[in-house]
Order: C-alpha cells, then structure tokens, then sequence
C-alpha cells in the first residue's frame, strides 16, 4: 500500500550556538499526492507554496515541521486527519536545500 517513504525532522532552537539543530530523524512509510490547483490558489493568497501532500501513518507524526523527500526538505504548512490510522502533510519545498 505504501509506495515511498521519506525522512520526518524534528529541529530544536539551541541558543548557545545561536541556530536551528536537528533532534531527530525518522523514516517512515508514504503515499504522495500532487497538490490540487484549488488548494494551491487558496494558499498562494496565505503566502504558501505548497508542493507535494504526503500520507502517513498518524502513529507516526509527532508535530515534526520538516521532511527530506527524496534527498529535498520540505516545511510542513498543514495537516489534515483523514482518518484515525492516517494523516496528510502538506508540505512546501524549501528553496536551495537539496540533500543530494
């Protein structure tokens, strides 16, 4: 049923050395849906770019606000509860930040 997966990044602010540092990293299970056009419009008004929607296992997500997708850091702008095992991201890709 799961087609891809994908890295969710938990970041902590460290004020000793005055940046963003990752706490901790997680690979999980994912489908991916393209972004429809009517939410990428209503988004673009909010001064959003979303990318790409994931689906993963709600277990799963633990308010994590980024994603490596394919070596690509995504911001997570929005989650949708689909169900009670599942939940979308919908994320944004983060201009310059490619893993590869």
């Amino acid at each position: 049923m799961w087609s891809n997966s994908l890295i969710l990044i938990a970041e902590r602010y460290d004020p000793d050395i005055n940046e963003m540092i990752i706490k901790n990293e997680k690979e999980v299970y994912c489908n991916v849906k393209s972004i429809s056009r009517n939410e990428f419009y209503k988004a673009s008004t909010g001064g959003f770019k979303p990318s790409l929607v994931f689906i993963i296992h709600s277990f799963e997500y633990e308010n994590e606000e980024k994603v490596n997708f394919e070596g690509s850091i995504y911001n997570v702008i929005r989650t949708y509860m689909i169900n009670t095992e599942e939940i979308e991201l919908t994320c944004e890709k983060v201009l310059g930040n490619d893993c590869r």
